[in-house]
């Protein structure tokens, strides 16, 4: 059995140099890294691998995540595909973990994810030290290493870490390409493996640790593609996702919403898109 492991990247070439690093760790090597850059060109200088890197381009200028996923499946060669966020860094048995329970219980595996502080892997990466600092977002169950057990729902689907057979991915259809930028591609693909039939379970043992960086709360920036995201599931599903986001710019007088329709009132100002920003550990404090 063959495994892929798959990543989006634009710029966060830093965070890409600590993801190749920790695939290089791996107890069980990949057979293959496919990069989606979503940009021009591809990083020069990236740390040398023992496995072949694939490299394929999606232009776009907003973010296009679903697309890039499906064109990163597209080229993987691997009968197993596991999906890293490109701020991931794998710990050393994430790649066995996911091949190990590839048919045992198979379907679509979600490993659990650890929110590192800001310099965690400046000089190096220690996953001894990780494990002790890393946060676990407090929505995420803590499950032991051998531990396998099923999601409650399929809303569970968590994007940055995830593995699924090449086989199911290709049933379910894979991502929806009208969602473009940020946010409801992942929820809409948990509906089309529910669909599918394809169950879902969260793995240990198949840790990462995500890297630092700032991130938006509310997602201010994300305004309009999360506003046009949801409308598109809605139209799709019968129901809305991305609730939180959506509350939050209701809350604060952006939009007029209710179980039919999103209407915008205004759009955010610069000063509440600057204001946002925050390091994501300060939200399991």
């Amino acid at each position: 059995m063959s495994v892929s492991v798959l990543t989006l990247v634009r710029g966060r070439r830093e965070h890409l140099v600590n993801l190749i690093a920790g695939l290089n760790a791996s107890l069980r090597q990949p057979d293959e890294l496919a990069i989606a850059y979503m940009q021009p060109e591809a990083h020069a200088d990236l740390p040398a691998t023992r496995f072949p890197i694939r490299e394929v381009f999606v232009a776009g200028d907003e973010m296009p995540l679903a697309a890039a996923r499906n064109r990163a499946a597209a080229a993987a060669l691997g009968d197993q595909l596991i999906f890293l966020d490109v701020d991931c860094v794998p710990s050393p048995t994430l790649v066995g973990r996911y091949a190990e329970t590839a048919f045992q219980p198979g379907g679509i595996r979600l490993g659990e994810v650890l929110y590192l502080p800001a310099g965690a892997v400046a000089d190096g990466i220690d996953f001894a030290a990780l494990d002790r600092i890393g946060k676990r977002h407090p929505d995420k169950p803590a499950i032991a290493r051998d531990d396998i057990r099923p999601t409650p729902s399929h809303g569970e689907l968590w994007g940055l870490s995830f593995a699924i057979a090449a086989a199911d991915w290709r049933r379910a259809g894979g991502m929806d390409e009208r969602y473009i930028g940020y946010g409801g591609e992942e929820t809409d693909f948990a509906a089309r493996l529910e669909q599918a039939g394809v169950a879902m379970w969260w793995v240990g043992g198949a840790r990462a640790y995500h890297q630092h960086h700032v991130v938006h709360t509310p997602a201010f920036q994300h305004f309009d593609a999360i506003v046009r995201n949801a409308r598109l599931f809605r139209a799709t599903w019968g129901r809305w996702c991305m609730q939180y986001w959506l509350g939050q710019f209701s809350e604060r007088g952006l939009i007029a919403w209710d179980d039919e329709a999103i209407t915008i009132l205004r759009q955010p100002t610069a000063e509440e898109i600057a204001g946002s920003k925050m390091s994501p550990e300060t939200l399991f404090s």
